[in-house]
C-alpha cells in the first residue's frame, strides 16, 4: 500500500494545478477565508467544532509574516462575528520564526492576546525539527503572560518524551500527533507500532497530569487506545478531545461525535493551498492513497 500511495503522490506532482485541485479541495476549505468559515458552519451545524489554519507557513520576509499575522487576526475577529465554535492554530515560520525569533514572539503575543480579548484560544502547530526547541521556548515565554495557548508534540519524536515532562510542569494545553515531516532515525522513531506505542505512553503522561489533550489521529487503533485510558482515569468529557484534518476519515469523526465526544476538525484554507497539499501528500503519502479512496470510492 505503501508504494501505491507513494506511486500516486508522484503522479500528483506531474497534473496541471487544476487537476490537483481535485485532490485538495478534499481537505482544504478554499482560498478565502469566507470558504473556512462556511466549511466551519457547516461542521458546527453538526456538533462538530474547529481549528482554522491559514496557509503560508516558511515565509521568507518580515513583510510577509505581518501579513500572516492581520490575516490570523482576521480569522479571530470572523469566529466572533460568525458566532463560531472554532479556534485558530498558527505555523511558528508562517509568523517568522524561521527570520527573526523575536519578531515571532511578537506576532504571537499579540494574537494570543487579541484571542484572550475575545475568548477564544490560540494553538501554536509544531513544525519540522530545526523549530522545536524554539517552538517550546517561545510557546512557553507567551504561556506565562496568556492560559488561552497549547501547543503541539509529536509522538515519532525521540525528544517528545523530555518535551512532555517539562511541559507538564506549566500545566499545557497539547495537542498529540503522529508526527508528519520527513526526519532522521537519529531523532525520529521510523516503526509504525512503535510510533504507537509511544503516542499513548505520552497520552497517558498528559492525561495523568491533569491536562488537556487534543488526541490528534485518523488511526482506529491510536482512538481506542484513547478510549482504555479514558476510562482508566474515568475523565470526563471535559478533560479532552479528539481532533482530525478536514475531509479525512469523516465515518470515523461521524462515530466520535456520535459518542457524545468533542470532536474538532482542523481546516487550513488560503492562496497557497497547492504547496501545502503537495507537501502534505509527500510527507505522508497515506493522506494521498486516502484521498484518493474518497474521491472514486474505491474499497
Amino acid at each position: 500500500m505503501s508504494f501505491l500511495n507513494n506511486a500516486i503522490v508522484s503522479f500528483v506532482k506531474l497534473l496541471p494545478k487544476s487537476v490537483v485541485h481535485i485532490f485538495a479541495k478534499k481537505y482544504i476549505a478554499g482560498e478565502e477565508l469566507n470558504d473556512a468559515i462556511d466549511v466551519v458552519k457547516q461542521l458546527n451545524n453538526m456538533g462538530i467544532v474547529a481549528t482554522i489554519d491559514v496557509l503560508g507557513e516558511a515565509i521568507t520576509t518580515k513583510e510577509e509574516a505581518f501579513a500572516e499575522k492581520e490575516e490570523c487576526i482576521r480569522v479571530l475577529e470572523a469566529i466572533k462575528e460568525n458566532g463560531l465554535n472554532a479556534n485558530l492554530s498558527i505555523k511558528p515560520t508562517s509568523l517568522g520564526l524561521n527570520i527573526d525569533k523575536e519578531y515571532f514572539y511578537e506576532n504571537l503575543t499579540e494574537i494570543v492576546s487579541k484571542a484572550k480579548s475575545l475568548n477564544n484560544f490560540v494553538r501554536v502547530d509544531m513544525e519540522n525539527s530545526p523549530y522545536t526547541s524554539q517552538t517550546i521556548e517561545i510557546f512557553k515565554r507567551v504561556k506565562n503572560e496568556f492560559d488561552n495557548v497549547g501547543i503541539v508534540v509529536q509522538a515519532y519524536l525521540k525528544r517528545t518524551d523530555t518535551d512532555v515532562e517539562e511541559l507538564n510542569k506549566v500545566k499545557t494545553n497539547y495537542r498529540i500527533c503522529k508526527g508528519i515531516y520527513i526526519e532522521s532515525e537519529k531523532i525520529a522513531i521510523k516503526d509504525k507500532q512503535k510510533i504507537r506505542d509511544n503516542f499513548l505512553m505520552l497520552l497517558e503522561k498528559m492525561l495523568s497530569n491533569n491536562s488537556y489533550v487534543g488526541i490528534a489521529t485518523h488511526d482506529d487503533y491510536l482512538v481506542n487506545g484513547a478510549y482504555e485510558l479514558i476510562k482508566k482515569y474515568k475523565l470526563t468529557k471535559d478533560k479532552y478531545e479528539f481532533q482530525m484534518l478536514y475531509g479525512v476519515k469523516e465515518k470515523l469523526r461521524d462515530q466520535i461525535n456520535q459518542n457524545g465526544d468533542k470532536i474538532r476538525i482542523y481546516v487550513p484554507y488560503g492562496k497557497k493551498w497547492y504547496a501545502y497539499s503537495i507537501r502534505r501528500m509527500q510527507e505522508n503519502p497515506e493522506i494521498a492513497g486516502q484521498i484518493t479512496k474518497s474521491i472514486f470510492k474505491l474499497n
